[in-house]
């Protein structure tokens, strides 16, 4: 019975978990915004979603279900793949033509 009631994830945290994750990947640029059906790119908010669904994860630690905690760290861990990508992509300068970047490594 304790192992049915462990495994028994509560939907709304997962929801939550869920909602974090695809707003992170939104203010990476991974995904399309919905309301303006355009890619946008925020690492400093991205980066601040990330840290607040570290927290969450910390802060509910030893009170999840397998199911959620599983669910949280392949999100997390998705995210900061995914982060660290977009961190160590060069910046697009579309009104710069010849970036003061590409003139240095010259």
């Amino acid at each position: 019975m304790e192992e049915e009631q462990e495994d028994n994830p509560n939907y709304q945290f997962m929801s939550l978990v869920y909602s974090l994750s695809q707003t992170a990947m939104m203010q990476l640029g991974k995904i399309t915004n919905p309301l303006t059906g355009k890619m946008e790119r925020n690492i400093v908010q991205a980066k601040a979603t990330i840290d607040m669904m570290e927290m969450l994860k910390e802060k509910t630690k030893g009170n999840l279900t397998r199911t959620e905690e599983k669910m949280i760290l392949t999100n997390l861990s998705n995210l900061y793949l995914n982060y660290s990508d977009e961190v160590n992509k060069e910046p697009a300068q579309p009104d710069k033509p010849g970036s003061e970047k590409q003139e240095e490594k010259k």
